[in-house]
């Protein structure tokens, strides 16, 4: 039997969590064009877990398991740049997030005991001067977070997640189950709601970050049993976990705008294109296409590539326009295909 998942519409984004939403039927969701055909980028990687690209067009890649960031062409050179030192895999955890901010590289992994975000400087294929700017974020077998990416306000954002202990998530002195919002120096961005790393928390582990044009953000995030979700992301809101998963209607927390079931998801990395969030389901095996209005609101998911490529994990928008999505069927929880794991680009439709 198909499983049912529901589309919850807020009127406003930025309203807190009470009031109303349609539930959308998914039967109706197949209105968008498909996206270009994929082109193989890279093959034979190890869990490539995020993407950030350089001025220049090649991206940058980390492997979860096997701590290496890669250089990638869009013609498919792949080169090490470096093994990071200092990065101990462990279940969920590793080299996960890559951000790129002028000569410098931001990576978020996985240490002997915390999950950190280490900048370094790159100069050609360099990489130099590591430096520690956030630690203490709590690491586990599971639920680790991990995602980097620049905002349009210039600050640096990651995402952390609540390593299996739900209580860290409502523990705003914690910085697990939350997004932080950072200098380049690992200080607090200013205008932090509460004068700490920490942005919005009641996370249970967020892996994607997204804003549209006019500058909302966007997390895709795991739920446990029933429903992950889509949160549209303002600061200082309380977005539920572990009291709430998907919508709860309760006026403490914030409602997701989008929840589906989680054997239709589990989604990971996403990005902005073409008027679109574009997520990479886990367990769904599948790329969401998920339409946002003018004013931020989403309309009925599309599902590309169902069960084509299995897992998918890191989404990321070359500077040339094209999705860049790598599978993670080498994770220990997916059945590898020839050549994996991938990554893969294509165009995405409007």
């Amino acid at each position: 039997m198909r499983k049912l998942w529901t589309i919850v519409l807020l009127a406003v984004l930025t309203a807190c969590s009470a009031g109303g939403g349609e539930v959308l039927p998914p039967s109706a969701a197949s209105a968008q064009a498909a996206p270009g055909a994929p082109v193989d980028v890279a093959t034979s990687l190890s869990v490539p877990w995020g993407i950030a690209f350089l001025p220049g067009g090649d991206a940058l890649v980390t492997e979860r398991d096997t701590g290496r960031l890669l250089r990638v062409s869009p013609s498919g050179d792949v080169r090490e740049l470096a093994k990071i030192d200092g990065v101990r895999p462990d279940g969920e955890g590793g080299l996960m997030g890559v951000a790129v901010r002028d000569e410098h590289v931001f990576l978020y992994y996985t240490a002997d005991r915390d999950n950190r975000i280490v900048r370094y400087r790159l100069a050609g294929d360099a990489l130099s001067e590591p430096t520690v700017i956030v630690q203490g974020i709590p690491k586990g077998g599971i639920h680790n977070g991990g995602r980097l990416a620049f905002g349009p306000d210039g600050y640096l954002y990651a995402t952390t997640g609540e390593v299996g202990d739900g209580s860290l998530a409502q523990d705003r002195d914690s910085l697990g189950g939350k997004i932080l919002r950072m200098t380049t120096d690992g200080a607090p961005a200013p205008g932090n709601p509460f004068d700490t790393l920490v942005f919005s928390y009641g996370h249970r582990n967020v892996q994607g970050l997204a804003w549209d044009p006019s500058g909302r953000l966007y997390a895709s995030e795991f739920g446990q049993n029933r429903y992950d979700e889509i949160n549209a992301i303002r600061p200082g809101a309380n977005y539920g976990w572990p009291v709430i998963e998907g919508r709860g209607d309760d006026r403490r927390f914030v409602n997701p705008i989008l929840t589906w079931a989680t054997d239709e998801a589990s989604p990971s990395g996403m990005a902005y294109a073409n008027g679109s969030l574009w997520v990479g389901a886990l367990r769904g095996e599948r790329l969401w296409q998920v339409p946002l209005t003018a004013d931020g609101a989403p309309g009925r998911p599309v599902a590309h590539l169902t069960g084509r490529y299995g897992r998918l994990r890191a989404v990321a928008v070359a500077p040339d326009g094209k999705l860049w999505v790598g599978t993670s069927n080498m994770d220990g929880r997916g059945t590898p295909h020839s050549g994996d794991d991938r990554l893969f680009a294509l165009t995405p439709s409007t």
